[in-house]
């Protein structure tokens, strides 16, 4: 039996909200008005720390910016926000930590509740194949439409699509040796108490207050700066 180890993304494997940061490099590069945009990007980026987010009604909002442009416009735009954004983020304790589970023949999953436009080149560069995220729908050219398919994936919503990847797989969580899950966030407790293994990663104030309630680790992966 091979042990399954999940990761959350932002404030978890990076020491950033990709999306938040996305949203601030489309005001920095023009291609929102800078002032409405940063407005409600921070606004909903409070409601997500503060654990009031409704997920459906900030996807709608991120995904109806992207559906404003062409896809050819927007991997352009991609590219260089990992550049200037993502790729001076990555740090070396984040692929240690997710080379100890390679190493020992781990099936990696990250499981984020920002959507796959944003997170699939960043997963890509941290060397994870499997990735779980809010799942823009798009035509049939391929441009994003700006509506969402399926739930979203945060809160109960991970357990959501990780079941139904699960199922896809022809596996069960009970399949695994062990389960693990990492995250900064309150808003992952449901997942982090499926799991046989949670780990409070660079925990934010409620989430660490749960954690020693529960005893379970906590992991900080970023105090070094490295």
């Amino acid at each position: 039996m091979i042990n399954l180890a999940l990761f959350d993304l932002d404030h978890t494997l990076i020491p950033i909200d990709s999306d938040y940061e996305w949203g601030q490099f489309l005001c920095r590069i023009g291609a929102v008005d800078a002032d409405e945009f940063s407005r409600r990007n921070a606004d909903f980026y409070a409601q997500y720390q503060q654990g009031t987010l409704d997920p459906v009604e900030y996807l709608e909002f991120a995904l109806g910016t992207l559906a404003a442009f062409d896809q050819a416009q927007l991997n352009a735009w991609h590219a260089q926000f990992m550049q200037e954004v993502i790729q001076p983020a990555l740090r070396t304790s984040a692929f240690d930590l997710l080379k100890k589970h390679q190493d020992h023949g781990d099936e990696i999953v990250i499981i984020t509740a920002t959507n796959r436009f944003v997170t699939a080149p960043i997963a890509q560069a941290l060397g994870v194949k499997h990735l779980l995220a809010a799942e823009p729908e798009v035509d049939g050219n391929g441009n994003i439409t700006g509506k969402l398919i399926g739930v979203p994936s945060s809160g109960a919503g991970k357990i959501t699509h990780l079941q139904h990847w699960l199922q896809n797989q022809g596996r069960q969580l009970d399949d695994f040796e062990r389960s693990y899950f990492y995250s900064d966030s309150q808003n992952d407790i449901p997942l982090l108490s499926l799991v046989s293994h949670p780990v409070a990663t660079n925990p934010n104030a409620l989430l660490l207050a749960h954690a020693q309630e529960k005893a379970w680790p906590v992991l900080y992966l970023f105090e070094n700066n490295d």
